[in-house]
């Protein structure tokens, strides 16, 4: 059965209303399919300013807010207060455009979203140099759905995150069926739909065989050199491939932390995907945990992500790395914040760490913990 509409509180809505000020701008990046486009739709209900609310694929919308022209842009607001612009990214010089309406039209207030980063941030990055907010918004976390959910019922459905992801669609779905169904839609049509927009793409069959190489490899140290000799493709390709990967929020990188002992690695990078669904799709597996050998990526990929995600919509400034020494003594995750190193062994079963010894010998302002499905929720919704 599939529930029509069921709102899951997103955390951003409330940090829109924190940061929402005159003269700013907030500009919202995010995954297809996510729920940015719900979020904005959340966030006008609650205004008690007069608003305008368009869509940047709309062609007459396109024309006004790609103008340039200051009396132009007047015109087009008029009495509003605030400026809501939905898929921004397909709007030429949106950013340029933005700067003029925040600098000529007093206590205006903009939020604008778009699906790809890359093609929107470089749009926006330089002309609202100190007049924006960035948030990113990523597939449904467990923090938010703790607004709806029990232990017993996050307990129940662990497994479905685990296989199917979190995508809003998938959280409001009881189907399995039908969750694989908009998995397979999502990889066949939406995955790679902003990287192949881009002019001077080659080798576009080879995305999808990239992100299936990294989907076997989460948890370890990826080699560019070795991808490419797999692929027929250079090094240098594969590099710039899984970079456009990471900022159209398919996947993510951790490097390596190192201080003090020269036996710690921190050459290759690790890899993970933002959507455990998108990382099972991929490899067409949506076996239940009972009879996988995978169990372990599954897991340190969704205790990862569900951590990043913590740390955006919280706002916690933190830098996140992994941590192996050449004598195979490894931690999944460290976190740098606040002058502390907060290191944390992901295990789905419990059990002692061999690295944690040297590491908490090695770092004094460091700490160690293993993160199991005992613990787990403690680390991701608190």
């Amino acid at each position: 059965m599939v529930i029509k509409y069921m709102y899951i509180p997103q955390y951003h809505l409330k940090n829109i209303n924190k940061y929402l000020k005159p003269q700013k701008a907030i500009i919202i990046y995010g995954p297809r399919r996510c729920g940015k486009t719900t979020l904005l739709n959340e966030f006008r209900k609650k205004i008690k300013d007069k608003y305008l609310f368009v869509n940047g694929e709309d062609i007459y919308i396109q024309e006004y807010l790609s103008s340039q022209s200051i009396e132009k842009l007047r015109n087009f607001i008029g009495d509003n207060k605030i400026l809501i612009i939905d898929e921004a990214q397909k709007i030429k010089q949106i950013g340029l455009n933005i700067k003029l309406i925040l600098d000529n039209i007093k206590d205006i207030k903009v939020i604008a979203s778009g699906s790809s980063s890359f093609d929107l941030s470089c749009q926006v990055g330089e002309p609202l140099t100190g007049r924006k907010f960035t948030f990113k918004l990523f597939p449904i976390s467990q923090l938010e759905l703790n607004a709806i959910q029990n232990k017993a019922e996050t307990d129940s459905l662990l497994e479905t995150r685990l296989i199917y992801g979190s995508y809003p669609e998938i959280i409001l779905n009881k189907d399995n069926d039908k969750n694989i169904q908009f998995l397979k839609e999502m990889v066949s049509s939406y995955l790679y739909k902003d990287i192949l927009e881009l002019d001077g793409i080659r080798h576009s069959d080879k995305i999808s065989r990239i992100l299936q190489l990294l989907a076997f490899q989460i948890g370890k140290e990826v080699s560019y050199n070795e991808l490419g000799h797999q692929l027929g493709m250079s090094k240098n390709t594969v590099e710039k491939y899984c970079d456009l990967l990471e900022k159209t929020f398919i996947i993510f990188k951790l490097t390596g932390f190192s201080r003090n002992l020269r036996k710690e690695i921190i050459k290759n990078p690790r890899y993970y995907f933002y959507d455990n669904g998108i990382r099972n799709a991929l490899i067409n597996n949506y076996n239940p945990l009972k009879i996988r050998n995978d169990i372990g990526m599954l897991w340190e990929n969704y205790i990862i992500t569900e951590i990043l995600k913590k740390q955006e919509y919280m706002m916690i400034s933190a830098n996140n790395y992994f941590w192996r020494t050449y004598d195979q003594k490894e931690i999944d995750l460290i976190i740098e914040k606040g002058g502390q190193l907060l290191g944390y062994e992901i295990k789905w079963a419990k059990g002692k760490s061999k690295a944690s010894e040297e590491w908490l010998a090695t770092y004094e302002n460091s700490s160690f913990q293993i993160i199991t499905k005992e613990n787990y929720i403690d680390y991701i919704c608190r």
